[in-house]
């Protein structure tokens, strides 16, 4: 299952949104309203829950500056990657887009679709608000 969420500018550099997202800790200023849980785990490791969801582990797995962040599934019983892409729009102005890959069966893909588009979108559109 591959998702996408729209594309966001950020009035930022590419590396100033780079450096944001590498670190793990800003990941709960990203966070929807409904969440119930967030915590470090270690430098490139947080969980994070949200109301009526299970926990989920995400770890820095790739960095590619400034341009890429993989974070993906640490343990569980669900692999998947979260992948933020910035490309430079100008010097100080940035396009953002997060992609959501997992391989899941048809019965959870149906029922998972809706709110993780909805996760991924409410991310997306936090960063320029946050950064």
């Amino acid at each position: 299952m591959n998702l996408e969420s729209p594309k966001v500018n950020v009035a930022k550099s590419p590396q100033e949104v780079f450096d944001f997202l590498t670190d793990v800790k800003n990941f709960e200023s990203l966070m929807p309203e409904n969440i119930s849980k967030f915590e470090i785990i270690g430098e490139d490791t947080f969980l994070f829950a949200l109301k009526g969801m299970p926990e989920i582990t995400l770890k820095r797995k790739e960095v590619i500056p400034p341009n890429k962040i993989v974070l993906g599934a640490a343990g569980g019983k669900i692999d998947f990657s979260l992948t933020g892409t910035i490309n430079e729009i100008d010097s100080k102005t940035s396009e953002v887009q997060l992609k959501f890959n997992g391989d899941f069966n048809p019965m959870m893909a149906m029922m998972i679709k809706g709110p993780i588009t909805k996760f991924i979108e409410t991310l997306a559109t936090g960063i320029p608000k946050v950064i």
